[in-house]
């Protein structure tokens, strides 16, 4: 798979794949838009540390990676929000039917208008997360002013710490197979961290005095 990957960083066509795979893994959360972007930023360290002289004129730029990383993001996010906000009956249906999304719901009634949205920053992280809280927040009629905002930090949050697992740990490591290999390591150990931060029940809240 990584001389596949390796083959793919040398074309063009990386930023359009990137692209696609980040805006479609909103709703296949199985798509893996997280390795294409560290094995673009590790393909851009390795170059990088070659030499100016050894540097391919195709080398992804880590800039322009970054920018279309996080801006697939929020478009993803848009999309599916636009998606639970319109899903009519048959997505009432389906979530019904999904325990995850049934609690989703039930968090995102007020998280992100009383300023939690940090939980859309942490979900999106954790695997199938920016599903159920895009859709959740577009089912629950959560404002776009309220849901834009943090789907844009969450984006650049994601975007940014990927390309920086796949370049630093290039450069740290010296070796684009193994940075890029130890950087996806790195990228599901904060997936499960965040998956269970999300699944953590909230803190009940104390009563009021008599």
């Amino acid at each position: 798979m990584f001389e596949t990957l390796g083959s793919l960083t040398a074309s063009p066509w990386i930023y359009a794949v990137v692209a696609v795979s980040v805006v479609l893994d909103v709703f296949l959360p199985v798509l893996p838009s997280g390795v294409l972007v560290i094995t673009a930023a590790a393909a851009a360290a390795a170059a990088g540390a070659a030499g100016p002289v050894a540097v391919p004129e195709r080398v992804p730029d880590i800039l322009a990676l970054l920018v279309i990383a996080t801006t697939a993001s929020v478009l993803g996010d848009m999309a599916a929000y636009r998606l639970g906000r319109r899903g009519g009956a048959r997505l009432d249906r389906a979530i019904a039917r999904s325990r995850r999304l049934t609690r989703a719901h039930e968090r995102l009634g007020t998280a992100l208008a009383r300023g939690g949205g940090a939980l859309v920053v942490i979900a999106r992280f954790a695997p199938a997360g920016r599903s159920v809280v895009s859709l959740g927040a577009g089912k629950t009629h959560r404002k776009v002013k309220e849901f834009l905002p943090w789907s844009m930090l969450a984006g650049m949050a994601w975007a940014g710490y990927s390309v920086a697992l796949g370049y630093f740990g290039t450069q740290w490591l010296g070796t684009q197979w193994l940075g890029t290999a130890v950087s996806i390591v790195a990228l599901f150990a904060a997936g499960a961290l965040a998956a269970f931060l999300v699944r953590r029940p909230a803190a009940p809240t104390a009563a009021p005095a008599a």
